[in-house]
This record gives structure tokens, sequence and C-alpha cells, in this order.
């Protein structure tokens, strides 16, 4: 295959739980497969991501930016970029903000374009949206929401994109899809919405095909009131933590992390904290880097594994980041239940917290924004 001159850079958004680390790795993959080099930039507001190790488990270069968005970090993305061309000079960059982050386009895309135009051509901003998610607050279904300063920074996510991409299209075929479909067209017009599937690979060729070949148009900004954007970032608790975990006896990891993951659920559920979205990982200290994954994205989602571990396992280590509209002190002292709790169902099994850190975002304070870019 020919390869580009320039490196394409493409940045898949969209709120916690859309499931964009699972579609950067589907994409990272066919693009590796078609030759190309491939590079990853995961980021979060803060460190010891479940997404960095899953990626990074399946053998891509994968840069991590902690401790803000990359429109507050812009200049570590570039030193992301930079690094990863010393080691493997990617043809490709696949990047994947906070999901909580907007403004994307003024704070990054755009100031990419004007200082790093001869280095990057970049594709079209994707948003991903979880369907049951976006039913609920869209209006088309009952369920649980969040408060209208959180839903101001999901909606101004898929006002600024040039594809909205309705993930996980299995759980809403037929009439419901066309109905969502039909929604998001009519809210915001200016974006091209699709539907696929990452897990089945429906929709994937012909999503793929768009970000990898076409540009990101220019034209005007979309205006922000980050006041209000800051707000709603404060309403979010963050939890980052590391569990070490060792046993007499192996043990059955994954029923571990899903029995953990459920327990956690229902603890927050009980206190009325919103989901947006827990996830954990699971990686023995032996082995050839396996690891198992565990997702849970609505308060009412079942915890749903979506790597597992092929043997039961005697010492490993627990990655936990979790995101709800809860106070961050809620969050810690929910882990510090369901790991006591749920470890006392394993025999011999001792956990011990290696790190933890919790918080609410602070107010989003972009490096660069500019409001326009000609074509």
């Amino acid at each position: 295959m020919n390869h580009p001159t320039k490196a394409r850079y493409i940045m898949i958004g969209g709120f916690l739980g859309a499931g964009k680390t699972t579609c950067v790795a589907k994409l990272a993959r066919q693009l590796t497969a078609e030759g190309l080099k491939v590079g990853l930039i995961t980021n979060d507001q803060g460190s010891e991501l479940v997404d960095t190790a899953m990626l990074r488990s399946r053998g891509f270069a994968t840069e991590e930016i902690p401790g803000g968005c990359f429109c507050c970090r812009f200049n570590s993305l570039v030193d992301a970029a930079n690094n990863l061309t010393t080691k493997n000079q990617p043809d490709v960059f696949i990047t994947e903000p906070v999901g909580s982050c907007t403004d994307l386009v003024a704070t990054v895309t755009y100031p990419l374009r004007r200082m790093y135009g001869d280095d990057f051509s970049i594709a079209p901003l994707s948003v991903l949206v979880d369907p049951i998610r976006a039913q609920r607050i869209f209006g088309l279904v009952e369920g649980g929401k969040f408060s209208e300063k959180v839903l101001y920074i999901y909606r101004k996510q898929l006002e600024e994109a040039d594809f909205i991409v309705i993930n996980k299209r299995e759980l809403v075929e037929g009439a419901p899809l066309g109905e969502l479909e039909a929604k998001l067209s009519a809210e915001f017009p200016k974006a091209k919405i699709l539907a696929v599937s990452a897990r089945s690979g429906a929709g994937l060729v012909d999503w793929f095909a768009r970000i990898t070949t076409a540009e990101q148009m220019g034209g005007e900004a979309m205006a922000v009131n980050y006041d209000i954007y800051a707000d709603g970032e404060a309403l979010l608790g963050w939890l980052n933590c590391t569990v070490a975990l060792e046993a007499a006896e192996a043990f059955d990891g994954n029923a571990l992390l899903q029995s953990l993951a459920l327990r956690m659920q229902q603890l927050l559920n009980a206190q009325e904290a919103e989901v947006a979205h827990l996830k954990m990982t699971l990686s023995p200290n032996e082995g050839l880097g396996d690891i198992a994954v565990v997702n849970v994205v609505r308060n009412d989602f079942v915890p749903e594994l979506s790597l597992q571990l092929p043997d039961s396992i005697r010492r490993g280590q627990l990655i936990i980041n979790c995101r709800a509209e809860a106070a961050p002190e809620t969050l810690l002292a929910t882990v510090h239940r369901a790991l006591s709790e749920t470890g006392a169902r394993f025999p011999s099994l001792a956990l011990k917290l290696e790190h933890s850190e919790h918080f609410r975002p602070g107010k989003p304070q972009p490096t660069h924004r500019i409001e326009s870019m000609a074509d």
C-alpha cells in the first residue's frame, strides 16, 4: 500500500461510555492489516487508564495524556505525536479525547491545521453515541439521564461533529434506530448520521473509509459557554485506582471482575448516582499479556466482559476507572466497600489499594482556540 506523505490525524470523540476505545482498536487493527503504521493517543483527566492498558495489551503503540483534555494539554498532544513518530513513524494517529470534553474543533483540529498543517492531514471529527443513552436524552424513551449542565456538554459534542456515529446499533434495530437517526438529523443537520456496531463490525467499513480519506472542512467553530461547560464537568465525579490482587489459591478473575462491577453498580444506584462509565481491567502478573475488561455504561446496564482471561489466576493488577454524576468522595467510598464485600467472596484473596485519585475536573482552559478556519 502507498504510504501517505503526511501523517493522518483521526479523532474519535463522544460521551463517556459510547464505545470509543473499542472503535479505536477496530480501526487500528484494520489500518495495520492494510500495511499502515498506527499510533494511538489516549486522554483523561487522571492517570492509570483502563483504555491505555487495553490498547497496549493488543500490541498497539500507545501514548497517554493524563491530567486534562486535549484542548487544555495541546502541547502534550503534540509531544505524544512526536514520541510516537520517534518510536515507529506512524502513518496514522488515532486519538481518543476525554469523554466529557467538547469544543475539539476550535481547540484541537483547527490549531493542528494552522500550526502543523505540513505534518498532518486532518480527518473529519467523529462523535460516537450510545443509542440507549441518546434515546433517553432526546426523549424517545424513558430512563435515567444526567442533569442539564452535563447534558449541555453532551449536546455540544454532537453539534460540532462531522459524523455522528450511533454505535451498538444492534441495541435499537428497526424502527427505534430509524427514529433515533431522524431525531439526531433534525437536531444536528450539519452532521452525517451513521449507524455501526463495533461488536459485530456492521457499518465499520463505510465509516472507516470516510475518516481515512476525507479532509475536515473549514468554517466557523461553534460557540461554547465555558462557564456552563465547566459547571457540567464539575458535576461529574472522577475516580481512577489500581489494586494489587494476590491469593494462595487460583481464582476466577473473570468472575471477580464481573462481581465487583455489579456490586459497585448496585451501590451507586442506591445513592442515585448516574453512572457515565465504569470500566475495569484485570491483568495477571503471569502470562503473555492476557487481560480481562468489564464495562458498565448505564445504571441499568448488565456489567459486560468484553475481554476474558483464559485461565484462573493467583496474582494480578486491577485498574478501576469510574465516572458518574456524584461526589468524588462517594465514588471512593463505593470502591472501598465493593472491594471489601466482593473480596470476601473469594477465599484467601487479598486486595491492596495501591493508588487512587478522586476529583472533579477543573474548568477547561484551552491552550489555543481558533474560531474560524478557511478551507
